[in-house]
C-alpha cells in the first residue's frame, strides 16, 4: 500500500510504502478514535443526567437510615393511618360519653370512674432509642390511641360488672308493697287485736286489696315454706341474702312450692282471707337474722 504526500508550497510529491503491520495500525487508529470519542460522550451525558435529577447526590428515599426504622411513609400509608386515627378518636369519644352516663346512673363516688379525664399513666423512660423512634409520628399516635381505647374498654367492663352486682343486690333486697294493687291497712307494732279487742304485738303490716288479686315477691330469693298454718292461713316464706326472710300470709291460694326460686315482682300467691283474718288482705312480715323488723322502711323503698 502506498501513501502519496503532496506539498502545496513546492508542488512536489512524495510516496510512502506501507507494509502489512503499518496498514493494520493505521486502520486501528482510524476506527478506534471515533468509537472512543462516542463512548466518552455517552458516559459524560449519563453522569450529567443523574446530577440534574438528584442534585449531585442520592435521594433520601434511596438512602436507608441507620437501623432501618425511619423510612418515609408513602401517601397511601399516611392516608390509611389518618383514617385509623380518626376512627379511634370517634370510638374514644363514644366510649367516654357512655362511661360518664353509666357512672352517673350508678351513682359512683367522684373520681372512682372519671371518664372526663385521661387515664393516669406512668413508667420509666425507655433507654433504647429505637423505642422512642417507634412511638413517634403518625403511627405512634395510632398506637397510643389504641392503648387508650383498650383502657376505656376495660373500665367499662369493670363498670358493667359493678352495675350488675348492684342490680343483683337490689333484686335480693325487699322493697315496695307485696301486691300489684292494694293499700296499707295496718302498721307494725302494738295495736288492738281486730278479733279479741286486746292489745297485741302486730309483727308485720297488712295490705288490703281485692280478693284474688296478685301477691308478689318483694325480692328475689328461694321459697323455704309454702303451706297452711292455723294463724297465718296459706303462707309463703322466702329466704333472701343478708339473712333476710319475708312472709306472705292469709293467701287464697299459694302459687309456688318450697324450693322454688322466685324473682322480684313475680306472682307467688293470690290474695285472700285464710287463717285469722277479717277480710281480704296480705299480712307481710320481714325477719332479719331471725328477728322480726318493721317492714315499713322496706316498703318505702322504690328499687326497680
Amino acid at each position: 500500500m502506498k501513501i502519496i504526500l503532496i506539498s502545496r508550497r513546492h508542488g512536489g510529491s512524495r510516496s510512502i510504502e506501507l507494509n502489512r503491520w503499518s496498514r493494520a495500525l493505521l486502520s486501528l487508529c482510524c476506527l478506534g478514535l471515533p468509537l472512543g470519542l462516542a463512548a466518552s460522550g455517552y458516559l459524560v451525558g449519563q453522569e450529567s443526567g443523574v446530577r440534574a435529577q438528584g442534585g449531585g447526590a442520592a435521594t433520601p428515599a434511596a438512602r436507608p437510615q441507620a437501623g432501618g426504622h425511619d423510612l418515609p411513609l408513602t401517601g397511601r400509608q399516611v392516608q390509611a393511618l389518618t383514617l385509623n386515627l380518626a376512627e379511634l378518636e370517634a370510638r374514644m369519644t363514644r366510649l367516654d360519653a357512655l362511661g360518664q352516663h353509666l357512672t352517673a346512673i350508678a351513682g359512683l363516688e367522684e373520681g372512682e370512674f372519671d371518664f372526663s379525664e385521661p387515664p393516669a399513666l406512668g413508667g420509666p423512660m425507655a433507654q433504647d432509642d429505637s423505642f422512642r423512634r417507634a412511638g413517634g409520628g403518625l403511627g405512634g399516635n395510632v398506637g397510643r390511641f389504641a392503648a387508650q381505647l383498650a383502657d376505656r374498654e376495660r373500665q367499662l367492663e369493670l363498670l358493667e360488672s359493678l352495675l350488675e352486682n348492684r342490680k343483683l343486690e337490689r333484686q335480693a333486697s325487699p322493697s315496695g308493697l307485696p301486691v300489684k294493687k292494694g293499700y296499707l291497712s295496718s302498721r307494725y307494732g302494738w295495736r288492738t287485736d281486730p278479733i279479741t279487742g286486746e292489745q297485741t304485738m302486730h309483727a308485720g303490716v297488712d295490705v288490703a286489696g281485692r280478693r284474688g288479686s296478685e301477691v308478689v315477691a318483694t325480692a328475689s330469693g328461694v321459697v323455704t315454706w309454702a303451706g297452711r298454718d292455723a294463724g297465718y292461713g296459706n303462707l309463703v316464706e322466702i329466704s333472701h341474702s343478708d339473712d333476710l326472710v319475708t312472709r306472705y300470709a292469709h293467701n287464697k291460694e299459694n302459687l309456688v312450692q318450697a324450693g322454688d326460686i322466685v324473682r322480684k315482682g313475680e306472682t307467688i300467691a293470690l290474695m285472700g282471707s285464710s287463717g285469722r283474718a277479717t277480710g281480704s288482705h296480705v299480712h307481710f312480715e320481714i325477719y332479719k337474722n331471725g328477728r322480726s323488723v318493721d317492714p315499713s322502711s322496706y316498703v318505702a323503698r322504690t328499687h326497680p
